[in-house]
């Protein structure tokens, strides 16, 4: 009878454990997706101001578009195009037509936005040159 008691608080054990690596994993995964999103943000930013130094050099027009992705020559991985409402698939960007904003939908649902600024006086002064450069938004959760 003495083993099965054994038994049963090594079992209730390694359950613990599981339950704590597996919270540990999920975690772990919402950072590597965080990470994945700022990566992709620095990218972006950074082909913002190989166009920009391109102008300022060169001269010429800055793109029309709102759309960070339609300045830039590389664009992100899961990329869905431009749309009016939100996808249905999670962990991919897509720029909001309406709010005019790039996105990125989590695999929890909130979103990161993010935003094309013109204006030479942004307060943040990382990654803009001649007042262009993307900013990120507050995320939402939905």
């Amino acid at each position: 009878m003495r083993r099965y008691y054994e038994f049963a608080v090594v079992v209730v054990l390694i359950s613990i454990l599981a339950l704590v690596l597996m919270y540990a994993l999920g975690r772990a995964q919402d950072a590597m997706e965080e990470a994945r999103v700022q990566s992709e943000a620095a990218a972006i930013r950074i082909g913002l101001i190989e166009v920009v130094a391109h102008r300022e050099v060169f001269g010429g027009e800055l793109p029309k578009s709102a759309n960070p992705v339609d300045w830039v020559s590389a664009r992100p991985a899961n990329y869905v195009g431009e749309l009016d409402s939100r996808p249905a698939s999670k962990s991919v960007w897509y720029f909001d037509r309406q709010a005019r904003e790039l996105v990125y939908l989590f695999r929890d649902g909130h979103r990161a936005r993010f935003r094309i600024s013109r204006d030479a006086s942004v307060d943040s002064a990382r990654a803009v040159v001649a007042g262009v450069g993307l900013l990120r938004l507050e995320d939402k959760q939905e």
